[in-house]
């Protein structure tokens, strides 16, 4: 086994999880999530068939949680933003959680496109 192999443990999943991780942390700590999204941007079209769409779904869940985000901040003047938002949370705490879960069996995302989980 090469040096490099040893230290990359020869998981090509770990950018993808670190990647659902910053997602996760960016709840509390707000940046990390555009870092996340800038990491899936750089190994999309680099890595393996099985992680492209996770990547692809990565992608999608920033952009899709943003608009969440901007409509919900929109609309929390008049309350029910507040529900938009919540929702937003709940959503991407499930999308990370599943997309970390097939990650972890190595499997593709089943439809890296939808909207929901």
């Amino acid at each position: 086994m090469s040096e490099i192999e040893l230290q990359s443990g020869n998981d090509t999943s770990s950018m993808a999880k670190l990647v659902y991780i910053l997602y996760l942390a960016g709840l509390i700590v707000g940046v990390t999530g555009i870092i996340g999204v800038v990491i899936a941007y750089i190994n999309k079209g680099e890595s393996e068939e099985w992680l492209e769409s996770h990547y692809q779904f990565q992608i999608r869940t920033f952009w899709i949680g943003f608009l969440f985000l901007f409509v919900g901040s929109l609309l929390a003047i008049i309350l029910i933003g507040y529900l938009v938002l919540l929702f937003w949370l709940i959503w991407l705490i499930i999308r990370c959680v599943k997309g970390f879960q097939l990650i972890d069996k190595k499997l593709p995302h089943p439809d890296p496109t939808t909207w929901m989980f």
